[in-house]
């Protein structure tokens, strides 16, 4: 939904959604929340005493030391007293409020943090692929954030309610006809405030879904670096993120305009009412019915009132931004296909055998217009990995491998049918046993900016010749080894300072740093060298007494390796069996291989002439710094026999 729309829906009964999260808040931090609360009425209960100290003072000491030319050293002892407990108690009700307001806010935020990714955790693939990385980081930072930053104001402002109160006694004690300037104008702020809401509401809400739109595409690009810059692409995708932050700034703009037309009146609401009570204060006191002391202590009440009366605005002001940034909260809380484990152990130990039986699967697809539809990917796929054995699935692009990589390791589940390992569903063994038991390596590896050991262990306690030997059967052990501090090497962002090759073989030994009994290769050994792919595989077999492979192949030597092939076409298994036995009985498969193996040799003949390329330019370069030195050298010489 555009965000024009979403600030257009959330204008609507912002005041009882906002209610509604502030409740759920104040539920949650009780105790933080009845302090801060407390703190801020002690903060408006001293504050009117305040002016009340200074009427006082200056009707007790002021007056008569004027009149008296003198002050004595006792009066002023009682000035100091009285103004001087009036601020000690003011200063404990500050600290309390904004303590209380800061621990009520901040544990708020960490609490849904937390929720939330927990949330993120449990969802499927499925649900993840259909929202932006950008959204979700701003649901679990912005977004809650934005939802608990009204608890910031909101005690001050309640607490000004109590100071409202006191103060509306103390100035009907005073004097009845200043009271009603005090009446009028401070229903007056509320009106204004009222008005200044409903404004602000749909400006502040377009502004905070953008800032989602604008980590979105922030995050896109972060993501597709390597493509904007090979292809360069960079202006173009600076003209993409200027557009978005163009109409961030745009409505950031409209929100601090609207606020500035409504600021100076709400700072102007108390002024004028000072200056109307000092104006009516004076004709009373001309007629006898004021003193001099009650106008100055009205005055005083009327300035002190006026920036804790603003908390009401500022409430209103971060009211409809805290209900955005709830409801997209909770639009994640409550996201519906949590995958649901069951309570059973998968028994035994060494290779699983691999059951898929009648598996079918559909990716939901969302048009512009928000309408879901389902394109089916997989139909009755059924096949066998025995255990301890090698499967290559070999398809064309788009037959539906990858997906069944996914189903096969349970990131998503299918529509129908069932995936068994050693004869048990997967849907009824228990998360870390399933875990344990399987581990998917994708042709897309990711590797955390920390070490080796890092990345290979992902924080688990191991000794190093584990980790030694999971490189090793990886094939990665001598690359560790070349680096400069060996498994303590950092890798960098998304291991930045490794190739393709060895990026992928990193990962391999991620996954059999774990041992687990169904390794699922999806072309997870694509940019390794043919030669090292096929050790790889010759230590997987011999590893912990050998691990049940399924790998999705494109290159003909690690079809012809595996044990058994399992032929899709178009999401159907249309063939099983040895390598050479499809190539004799299967025109389809015979013809998707050749042309593997026609790709293989084309990108091995262009690697081929990359690498002679690059070995001339090697050497260009050395000739040219060959040339260089000794031009320089006899420079040199030259200059010494000068």
């Amino acid at each position: 939904m555009p965000p024009e729309t979403i600030a257009h829906h959330a204008s609507r009964d912002v005041l009882r959604r906002g209610a509604r999260v502030v409740w759920t808040g104040i539920r949650e931090q009780r105790s933080w929340f009845t302090i801060a609360v407390l703190g801020s009425a002690l903060y408006g209960v001293m504050t009117v005493a305040g002016a009340w100290a200074v009427g006082k003072v200056f009707r007790e000491i002021v007056t008569p030391a004027v009149a008296a030319h003198e002050v004595t050293p006792q009066q002023l002892a009682t000035a100091a007293g009285w103004l001087g407990g009036v601020v000690v108690l003011n200063i404990i009700g500050v600290l309390a409020r904004r303590l209380g307001a800061a621990r009520v806010s901040f544990n708020l935020g960490a609490i849904y943090r937390r929720r939330v990714t927990r949330q993120y955790v449990t969802l499927p693939l499925s649900w993840h692929q259909r929202h932006p990385s950008g959204e979700l980081l701003s649901n679990a930072n912005a977004d809650v954030e934005a939802a608990w930053n009204i608890f910031a104001p909101l005690p001050m402002a309640l607490g000004v309610v109590v100071m409202l109160l006191v103060a509306a006694v103390q100035m009907v004690l005073i004097d009845p006809w200043v009271a009603l300037v005090g009446f009028f104008v401070f229903p007056a702020l509320f009106a204004v405030n009222a008005v200044f809401q409903r404004h602000m509401s749909p400006l502040v809400t377009q502004a905070q879904a953008l800032r989602a739109v604008v980590s979105d595409v922030a995050h896109e690009s972060f993501e597709a670096a390597l493509v904007v810059k090979t292809l360069g692409r960079e202006n173009e995708e600076g003209v993409r993120f200027a557009e978005v932050s163009n109409r961030l700034r745009a409505a950031n703009v409209e929100v601090g305009r609207t606020r500035g037309l409504f600021d100076p009146a709400i700072d102007a609401l108390p002024v004028l009412g000072t200056l109307v009570a000092l104006a009516v204060g004076a004709q009373r006191v001309a007629t006898g019915g004021m003193t001099a002391a009650e106008v100055v202590q009205i005055a005083y009440l009327f300035s002190v009132l006026s920036f804790p009366v603003r908390a009401f605005g500022w409430v209103l002001g971060d009211l409809p931004r805290s209900v955005v940034g709830w409801e997209r909260v909770q639009a994640v809380l409550r996201a519906q296909g949590a995958m649901e484990y069951g309570d059973r152990e998968l028994p035994g130990a060494g290779p699983a055998r691999l059951d898929v039986e009648g598996v079918s699967f559909a990716h939901e697809v969302v048009d512009a217009a928000g309408r879901a539809d389902l394109t089916p990917v997989l139909t009755s796929v059924t096949f066998t990995v025995p255990a301890g054995r090698t499967v290559a699935l070999v398809g064309a692009t788009g037959s539906g491998k990858s997906t069944l990589a996914d189903l096969v390791v349970r990131l998503v589940d299918p529509a129908s049918g069932m995936i068994r390992y050693d004869g048990v569903d997967v849907r009824t063994l228990r998360r870390d046993s399933l875990r344990a038991a399987s581990a998917l390596v994708a042709q897309s590896t990711f590797l955390f900016d920390d070490t080796v050991r890092g990345n290979v262990t992902l924080g688990d306690p191991a000794p190093d010749d584990r980790v030694w030997q999971a490189l090793q059967v990886a094939s990665v052990d001598d690359v560790v080894r070349a680096l400069p501090n060996g498994l303590d090497t950092r890798v960098g962002e998304r291991g930045t300072s490794l190739s393709g090759g060895q990026r992928q073989r990193l990962a391999l030994a991620r996954a059999v740093f774990r041992g687990p009994r169904l390794l699922v290769l999806d072309d997870a050994t694509s940019a390794v060298d043919p030669s090292v792919e096929q050790a790889i595989f010759a230590r997987l077999r011999a590893a912990g007494g050998g691990t049940s492979v399924l790998v999705v192949a494109h290159r003909l030597a690690t079809i012809a390796a595996a044990d058994e092939v399992v032929f899709l076409e178009n999401g159907v298994v249309s063939a099983q069996g040895g390598h050479e036995e499809l190539l004799a009985r299967n025109e389809q498969y015979r013809a998707l291989v050749s042309a593997f193996a026609d790709d293989a040799a084309e990108r091995a003949e262009t690697a081929e002439r990359a690498e002679r390329a690059e070995t001339a330019k090697r050497a260009e370069h050395a000739e040219t710094a060959e040339g260089t030195e000794t031009h320089e050298r006899t420079q040199t010489a030259e200059a010494v026999q000068r």
